[in-house]
């Protein structure tokens, strides 16, 4: 049974890139455009790993992180954030509140993060 993955990304490119790079891979996707969209659909699919970006319409990446971990449901889900935002203390923030990494978009193929993907999961 393929792992299934929620991507939050409101990019229709990047969403587009990394979708079709998932599914060749082997991984089922869903996609989020939303913080708001994406705690919903933690509970409702129950992903193996969401890959979180940090801005995002309505709510940013680090909030809609902070109520998937305060939901039982989704707390133990694996997380990693996906992010052009690259400051040291943005890494920190996104480790700290309990992602497993923290990816700069600029610093990753594609290729690359579906590689770190397989690591986790």
């Amino acid at each position: 049974m393929p792992k299934k993955i929620l991507l939050v990304e409101d990019d229709q490119f990047l969403i587009d890139i990394y979708t079709k790079k998932l599914k060749f891979s082997g991984f089922d996707v869903e996609v989020a455009q939303t913080g708001a969209k994406a705690i919903a659909m933690s509970k409702e699919i129950k992903p193996d790993l969401i890959i979180l970006d940090v801005v995002l319409p309505e709510m940013e990446g680090w909030e809609a992180l902070r109520k998937i971990r305060d939901n039982e449901e989704t707390k133990h889900t694996k997380v990693i954030f996906l992010s052009n935002l690259g400051q040291r203390g943005e890494v920190e923030k996104g480790l700290g509140l309990g992602a497993l990494k923290y990816l700069i978009k600029s610093q990753y193929t594609p290729s690359e993060v579906v590689e770190e993907i397989k690591k986790i999961i």
